[in-house]
């Protein structure tokens, strides 16, 4: 499946949503749970830097969805996201059984421009969800948002050298 215009906007408050991660000290991530009806039901950012590096925003949405809909409503969600999924967070989307991931810059991508800021690596290896969740459909990256995203990260990592 291919990125839809009308998904743009939950794609932009991704981005909005970093944004505020970012602008309280944390890591630029954002996420959006929407329903297969299209309403959005829930919405987080990053939150690891109260030092619990496991408050990112998908994980977040696995567990808020796990406790608040049903195995049908969570199969027919998306989450809408500022960066693929982790392999934590992944794992966690696939065993709440919810539906299709969409996000805006690849964990490769995201890999390429933390190296270039020599920033070390994270203590867990980078995945595709694919690898990780292969039964979960993924889209991604989708190129009009990408440099949104990748100036919060570099703002970020400037920030902290």
């Amino acid at each position: 499946m291919v990125v839809k215009e009308a998904e743009l906007p939950h794609l932009r408050r991704c981005v909005e949503l970093a944004t505020e991660a970012l602008e309280s000290g944390d890591e630029p991530f954002g996420s959006v749970l929407v329903g297969g009806d299209g309403t959005v039901l829930a919405e987080d950012h990053n939150r690891v830097a109260s030092g619990d590096h496991t408050r990112h925003p998908e994980f977040e949405l696995a567990r808020w969805s796990a406790a608040h809909l049903t195995p049908d409503e969570r199969a027919a969600a998306t989450v809408y996201t500022s960066g693929e999924h982790c392999p934590m967070c992944a794992a966690a989307h696939a065993w709440v059984g919810l539906g299709r991931i969409v996000y805006v810059a690849s964990s490769e991508q995201l890999a390429s421009w933390l190296s270039e800021l020599g920033v070390p690596a994270p203590p867990v290896r980078t995945l595709p969800v694919a690898e990780v969740a292969p039964g979960v459909v993924v889209d991604g990256p989708v190129p009009e948002l990408v440099g949104e995203v990748e100036e919060l990260h570099r703002r970020f990592h400037r920030a902290r050298a």
